[in-house]
């Protein structure tokens, strides 16, 4: 029997803060759901064993062949999803124990909806409480849904996540049809999840922001996508995204989402921060990018 919420979880070798991610969804008060671990080639090996010991049918592991990369490994995930809703969170991250209980409730309320964003807390590596520049910005920025849940659709919503992705995508519950139907575009592994929800607002879906907090997310100087951000990789990616952005929403005519996404402001901050980094670790090319996202 199909579960009501898929959870994929791509990763990448039998780490401890894997096992931790996997006890946080066995964890959950809300049962019917469906927990796939999608190891993506490890050469040090993978958790399968782990998992039989577990000796919970709700937990599937599947092993590729070949590694597919990040973005070729959430495709792969997505691919996989059977469950009406589905949510992709990291091999770093934990769910609280009532997040899928949360999500699945208002799935009830919103049942048109297309994606949930429950709220979240930032930890760091060591799992106590964080609050980082970046996510200062995202909490700031976050539409205020102290006063009940927030619903954004088309340019409201693309508009607000082009300025600053306040989205935690890991924490993000999404509607299967509608996301399997549009699919990752995999040219931008750095924005996979921004580019997702701006094609489901420019096809006319909508995302609601919840209140509680069911989710915490791992920040860490460790992770793919810092290691991007210092070497420039991430905003050479970036630039080449908002730019086609500004075109597809020009050609929507969104005016004010292509004025927003041509300017993307707090990406070049962003980069700007990362700027002294680059320059202490005598990274030429990565300087040289940093400054070409900021300036260009």
């Amino acid at each position: 029997m199909t579960a009501s919420i898929d959870v994929m979880l791509p990763y990448y070798g039998d780490a401890a803060q894997f096992r931790l991610a996997v006890e946080s969804v066995r964890a959950q008060t809300f049962p019917d759901w469906r927990l796939v671990c999608v190891e993506d080639a490890s050469p040090a090996g993978d958790a399968a064993d782990w998992i039989a010991t577990l000796g919970d049918d709700r937990i599937v592991h599947r092993r590729n062949e070949a590694n597919l990369g990040v973005a070729g490994n959430f495709a792969q995930c997505l691919a996989l999803v059977e469950a009406p809703h589905f949510t992709m969170m990291g091999s770093d991250d934990l769910m609280l124990p009532d997040h899928l209980a949360v999500l699945h409730a208002a799935s009830r309320r919103h049942a048109h909806a297309d994606l949930l964003q429950p709220g979240v807390r930032v930890i760091d590596g060591d799992g106590q409480p964080a609050l980082p520049l970046p996510d200062r910005i995202k909490a700031m920025l976050r539409p205020d849904s102290r006063r009940g849940d927030v619903t954004l659709t088309g340019e409201q919503l693309a508009t607000s996540l082009i300025r600053a992705d306040w989205a935690y995508f890991p924490s993000l519950l999404w509607r299967t049809a509608r996301a399997q139907a549009l699919g990752f575009d995999q040219r931008f592994e750095i924005a996979l999840d921004l580019g997702l929800i701006l094609d489901i607002a420019l096809a006319g879906g909508s995302l609601v922001v919840l209140e509680p907090v069911t989710f915490e997310y791992r920040r860490h100087r460790a992770s793919a996508s810092m290691a991007a951000a210092r070497s420039g990789e991430r905003f050479t990616q970036e630039r080449t995204f908002f730019l086609e952005y500004a075109q597809r929403f020009r050609a929507q005519g969104w005016a004010r989402a292509a004025r927003v996404a041509r300017a993307h402001l707090i990406s070049r901050l962003n980069a700007a921060s990362e700027l002294p980094g680059a320059v202490a670790a005598r990274s030429g090319l990565g300087t040289r990018r940093i400054l070409a996202h900021v300036f260009g």
